[in-house]
This record gives C-alpha cells, structure tokens and sequence, in this order.
C-alpha cells in the first residue's frame, strides 16, 4: 500500500520512527536492531514508519533496506534531502515517501523535489513547523503535510502551537503531528485538533518494548474519570492511567467542583457544563442541556467551540437496556457514560468499541470524594 493511501485509511493513526539517537536527547537506542523493530510496529498496526538515515541520528541507507527487507508496512526515508540523488537514493533503498523540510527549502526547490520524487514514485511529506510553512506546504499542494512540534533551529518544543496550526490545516490534506508525544491523551489531543495520524520517534525509541508502546499509544477506548473536586484525586488518576479527568462545574451536581484543578500536559481536563458553557482552562467540554433542572441524556464533547464527540449516556438518575444499543448506532467518536464501572466496563467497550469511557460514581465513596482502590480499578479495567 501506498504510504499516502495508508495514511488516508479512516481513524487516527501512527507513523512509528526508528531513529538510535537524537542531537537534542542524545542516545535513545545506540544498538537497536531496525528488522526486529520494524516487525513489531506493522504488529502493532503501525501506519507506516520512519526510519532515521542521517548519520546524526545514527542512522544510515542501510537501515531503511534492512526495514524494507522485514516489513510490508510503507516507509518514509527521514534526512535532510535537498537533490534529487537523496531521492532516488531513497527509493532504490525500499522508501515509498521522503522527507521534505520546508525549514531547509525554498519554494521553488521543494516544488521541483516534490514533482521529482512523484517521477520517482515516492511520495512526500512536506514537514512545516510555523504557520509561514504551512501556507508554503499548502501552496505546494502537498498531499501530506506535516506540522513539526520542535523547532529544528533551537530543538524547543511547543505542543500548543503545533494543534494550532493542526486545526488551521486543510482538510483536504493529510495532517501528521510531529513530536512531544508521549501519551495517549497527547495523540488524542491531535486527532482531535484534525491530525490524521502521528509521529512518534523517541517515546518508542525509549520504551522497552517498542511495538507494545507503539500499540499503547494508537489503542482506544481512552478513560476518563470524571466528578473530582480534589487534588490528590486527580493526582491518584493521573498516576493510575487516566486519559482524561473531568470536573462538573454545575452546581445543581452532587460532584460539583470549585474549579478546574491543576493537570499535567500528559492528560486531558474536561470542564463540564449543563446550559450553558463558561471559560475555563481545560482542553475540553462536556456540555449538556439542562432540562427541567436536570442535565439532558446526552451530551456534547468540544474543543475550542467545535464538536469533536458524542458523550453516550443515561437518563438522570435511571437506567435504559437499550443504552449500548444507543452508544452503536451514534456516528462518529462516541464517549460511553452512565452506569459503567470496573466489572461492566470491558463488556460495554467490545459491545460499542467507543473511542472513550467515562465513569464518576463507581470510583468515588461519596460524591465528589474518591475512592483511590475503586479508581485504580476502573482505570485498570477499562485499558
């Protein structure tokens, strides 16, 4: 398959990198074996994968013929090209796409490299990291287009600008995140901004087992725990796995909170909302109608104003045998609330195959106070 039409494929993906070091982290892997790792990411599911060839990664062509000669998975060749010999190079070595930095490129070079690696049949991914890079790459009318979190300049990093110029991107394009992903919640961060898939070196480059990180990071449902009003709660979640930690700021809840409390980049906070939504710091909200003073069924999930999820739940305080009939039918990404706990939860998740789980009255022991086994429990059953 064609690393473009892999990367088209419906859902949120991963291009999984195979570099042994990095100039801005040093070593990650000094003697890693590509043909073991290669096989692991097209187990894991893998999309396609990178693999480093500048010797400053410790990288070299024979690293990509050794992946091409262990996986079917398409191959992105990863350097600094700027000639057409880089481009065929590539292709002779097994790549099916190369590298374009528009950093280190102008416009009429990466347009002639661009048709150049078409003649070649390689596609391409057009890296930009400012928004100047974007327009470039959406000028070149590149297919694939990929917004870089780190500044190759300088090696900082900033994931808030990356989603931002995620969610400015065309989406008639491919869009891959690059860099500073180390969660799930993080990958889930761009995809909900619009990424189509990620690109994930060091966090698997790091990891024990590669291919099982690689899996760990694309697998859903994610877990939510929802109704904290307190910090070591939070922190207790966090710490045992949670994806997302919410915080009903409605008064007319029993798990009301004050506020949004503080939660690290690696997890995603959730300020939810009945009637009306107000301002928060969270990165998402959960909003539901208020209907006779209660919340509605079901509900919302936003990210700056836009929809991103339908929130699947039950009636106020009753139940419905149809609930994960419900949950099924929904289109697009669905977070299954109501009546779910750690004994229940994996026969919810095979029945609806949601993109998120939410629970907040199994993991507490009064409302609003948790229940640190009980949130171990559930987080741990639903992953």
């Amino acid at each position: 398959m064609r690393f473009l039409d892999s990367l088209s494929a419906p859902g949120f993906g991963a291009i999984a990198e195979f570099k042994r070091r990095s100039p801005s982290a040093g070593d990650l892997r000094p003697g890693g074996d590509v043909a073991d790792v290669a096989r692991s990411y097209e187990a894991a599911g893998a999309r396609a994968m990178s693999v480093l060839v500048d010797e400053r990664f410790a990288g070299t062509w024979d690293d990509l013929r050794a992946a091409r000669a262990a996986t079917t998975i398409p191959l992105l060749a990863k350097g600094f090209f700027s000639t057409t010999d880089h481009l065929r190079t590539a292709r002779e070595a097994g790549a099916d796409a190369a590298l374009l930095i528009l950093r280190d490129l102008d416009h009429s070079t990466a347009k002639r490299l661009m048709r150049e690696a078409t003649a070649l049949g390689l596609d391409t991914l057009v890296e930009a990291h400012n928004a100047e890079e974007l327009e470039r790459a959406v000028r070149l009318d590149a297919p694939v287009i990929g917004v870089n979190a780190r500044d190759l300049s300088t090696f900082d990093l900033d994931r808030n600008a990356q989603l931002a110029l995620v969610a400015q991107a065309p989406h008639d394009r491919v869009i891959i995140a690059e860099s500073a992903i180390v969660t799930r919640a993080q990958g889930a961060a761009a995809e909900l901004a619009g990424a189509h898939a990620m690109l994930i070196g060091s966090t698997l480059m790091r990891a024990p087992d590669p291919g099982a990180k690689l899996a760990e990071l694309v697998s859903r449902p994610l877990v939510k725990v929802c109704g904290l009003t307190r910090q070591e709660d939070v922190d207790v979640a966090v710490e045992a796995g949670a994806d997302m930690v919410g915080f009903i700021l409605w008064p007319g809840s029993p798990r009301a909170a004050a506020e949004v409390l503080d939660v690290p980049e690696t997890v995603l906070s959730v300020a939810v909302f009945v009637g009306e939504a107000e301002e928060t710091a969270a990165d998402l909200v959960q909003l539901y109608a208020e209907e006779n003073g209660k919340r509605s069924r079901d509900a919302s999930l936003s990210r700056n104003g836009e929809q991103v999820a339908t929130v699947v739940d039950l009636p106020w305080l009753e139940d419905d045998p149809t609930h994960l009939d419900r949950a099924r039918a929904t289109v697009g990404r669905v977070m299954l609330a109501g009546g779910l706990n750690a004994a229940n939860v994996r026969t919810a998740i095979d029945a609806v195959h949601p993109w998120a789980v939410d629970s907040a009255r199994s993991t507490e022991r009064e409302p609003g106070i948790k229940d640190h086994e009980a949130v171990r429990a559930w987080i741990g059953a639903a992953r």
